[in-house]
């Protein structure tokens, strides 16, 4: 365990220690940030008032509109000859988010990134593929800084140029590799294509995130590459790559969120209240210890559970994975739809891969989904068949009727490197 002072802290002394770093935010925030001054002053409040992470409830969220709305330093606690770094959203939904940070920033971001690759099952000594994106997306930077903060030789290969990324995998012989997991699936099938044995290669582990993914990927990319896939979680506003991680030795039972610096909470999607342990609903985040862009109860978007695991190896709570974002919910017909669904579904049958997109049209007044999905190799299943199973499970499943469109292998487009978007929506 990396920190295990930290990761095993009885869940008492946690919240003790969150509600100490929660008041000591709460004072910065009224001083240096106008917008939370304003905040606490329309609601009659004052930093008093909030004693610990049970209060948390009182204030309202914080949302990317308000980020945008006081770009692209609006929002900075610091002035900035104390900022280090600066990196931004890609703000291709309107103006990017800009978010800066401190030297104790920056060695905050290399502290939960290291606790992350060391939950992955990587050690000081090996090396690190990495083919997040260098710039100002956090991920390539963010996992840079976290592997050397650990030990790792780091081998900054950023992201694209796939036949590169295969080169560097056979000639330098990393042990960890992290990107998106589309992307892994493209390495995977390259290796496939090309007639490389993944076995050949030094890589066990793969460090994924920055997109939602299901257990059908994590099955393609491990039988392909012949690795250990697991989830790591972040977003740009929080700090980046690093808020959580889930472990290697426990696949599938979540991913353990670093409390004592990140708060989490979920809350009804409609209503905005705080929901209980194990239901679904939006992630919110409450950053305990950032100097430079802290937020209160930042709305992630994302939709997940939350919940302590009794037989985890750490007392932090833990999330799910990630059913999609609330602002790409698809409601088809009065049903909610998220893209993972489908995924899930084709995973149940033998006669597909896991390679899929979903065009949304209108017919008239009526929306429609049509799935388009590529034939596993070697597939001997006729097309109206497999087309009417697919078909079928889909309607049993989520309660949708869907088109199904059959693709030969290779058809349907891979990542280059970056996040995969799975819905054209032609509406």
């Amino acid at each position: 365990m990396y920190n295990p002072a930290i990761e095993q802290l009885p869940l008492e002394e946690l919240r003790q220690l969150q509600n100490e770093r929660l008041r000591a935010l709460i004072a910065r925030l009224y001083q240096d940030v106008p917008f939370y001054h304003q905040q606490f002053n329309n609601l009659g409040l004052q930093p008093g008032d909030i004693q610990s992470v049970e209060d948390l409830h009182r204030l309202p969220f914080t949302r990317k509109s308000d980020l945008r709305s006081h770009y692209p330093y609006g929002l900075f606690a610091r002035p900035m000859e104390d900022i280090r770094r600066i990196h931004a959203s890609s703000g291709t939904t309107g103006k990017a988010t800009v978010v800066g940070y401190t030297q104790n920033d920056l060695e905050l971001f290399d502290e939960v990134v290291a606790r992350s690759l060391y939950c992955a099952g990587a050690r000081p000594g090996m090396k690190l593929h990495n083919a997040y994106g260098y710039g100002l997306f956090t991920g390539g930077l963010g996992m840079h800084g976290g592997a050397a903060h650990m030990g790792m030789a780091v081998i900054p290969v950023s992201g694209g140029m796939t036949e590169r990324q295969l080169t560097i995998l056979q000639d330098f012989q990393p042990e960890v590799i992290c990107c998106t997991p589309s992307y892994a699936q493209t390495l995977a099938g390259e290796c496939a294509r090309r007639g490389i044995d993944p076995e050949k290669l030094a890589i066990r582990y793969a460090v994924l995130g920055a997109e939602p993914w299901t257990e059908a990927i994590r099955q393609q990319v491990e039988q392909g590459l012949q690795v250990k896939a697991t989830n790591i979680y972040g977003l740009s506003e929080v700090i980046g790559p690093g808020v959580s991680q889930e472990d290697v030795e426990e696949q599938g039972s979540g991913s353990y969120i670093w409390e004592d610096h990140f708060f989490p909470e979920v809350v009804d999607r409609d209503t905005g209240q705080p929901l209980p342990y194990g239901e679904e609903g939006v992630l919110v985040f409450t950053t305990l210890t950032k100097e430079a862009f802290p937020l209160l109860r930042y709305w992630t978007n994302d939709i997940c559970s939350l919940y302590y695991d009794p037989n985890g190896k750490r007392t932090h709570i833990k999330m799910s994975g990630i059913r999609g974002r609330a602002d790409d919910m698809l409601i088809i017909r009065g049903v909610n739809l998220f893209h993972t669904q489908v995924e899930e579904v084709i995973h149940t049958l033998p006669a597909f891969s896991p390679n899929y997109r979903l065009i949304v049209g209108r017919q008239g007044h009526l929306d429609q989904v049509t799935v388009e999905v590529e034939t596993a190799p070697g597939t001997s299943v006729a097309a109206t068949e497999a087309q009417d199973e697919l078909a079928a499970a889909l309607k049993g499943t989520i309660g949708l009727s869907m088109q199904v469109r059959l693709c030969p292998p290779g058809s349907i487009p891979r990542s280059e490197g970056g996040k995969l978007n799975r819905v054209l929506d032609q509406r």
